[in-house]
């Protein structure tokens, strides 16, 4: 999909982060963009973001308080668009997502269910939902578009993310066979694998559902404050949708966006492939595999002028918690089958 100007694009978790950044992109492109998401307010403060940054006209932006993983309230948000804009979107865009941390041996019914029904779940939602109308009004005779926000952590085992990795591994896949079945219809699809954004979703666990709060990790203000400094280091929203746009214009099916060299996205990618390849390995050959790794790695910390190193600090963690965070990637105190080094101290 190459031309944007006067047509339409639907995205979820649009009244923030990565969502909001793609709305804005597209609405600049001169699309009309409808953006659904939990939050109200949220979705108020969005529209007022978009028309700013891209000076469109009111009636070119609408908001839908959606819940996603209603099939119901979906169907008639997608009925909406058509009565607004006059069609079903040319360009879909599911972003909206949440994650929570800790062992996946901790991990309760309800985390799965949350977790996996936003990430998942409700990616097929919108696809079952949207895909026939779209096919139907613009098959064969105007250019349209899926495209899913994923995760690097798709490609990658999450002993801490399990809910969400496994959500995340399968919008790959998914992706991959609408692009494949798309072809006949003169249509592609899209899947986007960032690393960290500087996005709302360490505040995920606020807008968890009553009545799937029942988790097995250990969450608490201090957790979310800690993710939140995470995040804050992230790649802007605005970038990542300029990213995303490049990567449906040139017909990319995936799309690695970091603040990394392409050679050192493929690096990395080389690496987790090289891990799943270790898991056909027996454990010997797998320890030794990965003890080779790590000295390998460590050779990238030198010693001390003068010194053999052993004395050394150990490297800094990759994330510090600040002031008033907590570790999070915990489970619950109250969990006798978890190794007590899993657990909240």
């Amino acid at each position: 999909m190459k031309n944007f100007a006067g047509k339409i694009a639907f995205i979820t978790g649009g009244a923030s982060g990565a969502g909001l950044g793609q709305a804005k992109v597209f609405s600049k492109a001169g699309m009309k963009v409808a953006i659904a998401d939990v939050r109200q307010d949220a979705l108020d403060k969005a529209v007022s973001e978009i028309i700013s940054y891209s000076g469109v006209d009111s009636d070119d932006v609408l908001s839908i308080k959606l819940d996603l993983t209603d099939r119901a309230a979906y169907t008639q948000a997608a009925d909406l668009v058509e009565d607004v804009f006059g069609g079903p979107p040319h360009l879909l865009i599911q972003t909206a997502g949440v994650n929570s941390f800790g062992p996946i041996e901790a991990s309760t019914f309800d985390d799965f269910d949350w977790v996996v029904g936003v990430c998942f779940n409700a990616v097929v939602n919108g696809l079952l939902i949207f895909v026939p109308r779209m096919i139907k009004a613009y098959g064969n005779k105007e250019e349209f578009h899926v495209a899913t926000t994923s995760s690097m952590g798709a490609f990658m085992a999450g002993s801490t993310t399990g809910p969400y990795s496994a959500a995340k591994a399968a919008v790959n896949n998914l992706m991959y066979s609408y692009a494949e079945a798309l072809k006949p219809y003169g249509a592609g699809a899209t899947v986007l694998c960032p690393g960290n954004i500087n996005s709302n979703i360490g505040n995920a666990e606020k807008y968890r559902p009553e009545n799937l709060r029942n988790t097995g990790y250990h969450v608490s203000e201090g957790t979310m404050k800690t993710l939140r400094a995470i995040h804050a280091t992230g790649i802007d929203p605005v970038e990542l949708g300029e990213i995303l746009k490049e990567g449906i214009e040139t017909g990319r099916v995936i799309v690695l966006p970091d603040h990394n060299t392409g050679e050192q996205r493929a690096a990395q990618l080389r690496g987790q492939n090289a891990t799943i390849e270790d898991y056909c390995l027996t454990a010997p050959e797998r320890e030794e595999k990965a003890a080779a790794r790590m000295a390998e790695m460590m050779k990238n910390f030198a010693p001390p002028a003068g010194g053999d190193g052993k004395d050394a600090p150990p490297p800094p963690p990759m994330w510090g918690v600040p002031e008033g965070g907590e570790a999070f990637g915990q489970a619950r105190r109250d969990l006798d089958w978890v190794d007590e080094n899993k657990k909240a101290k």
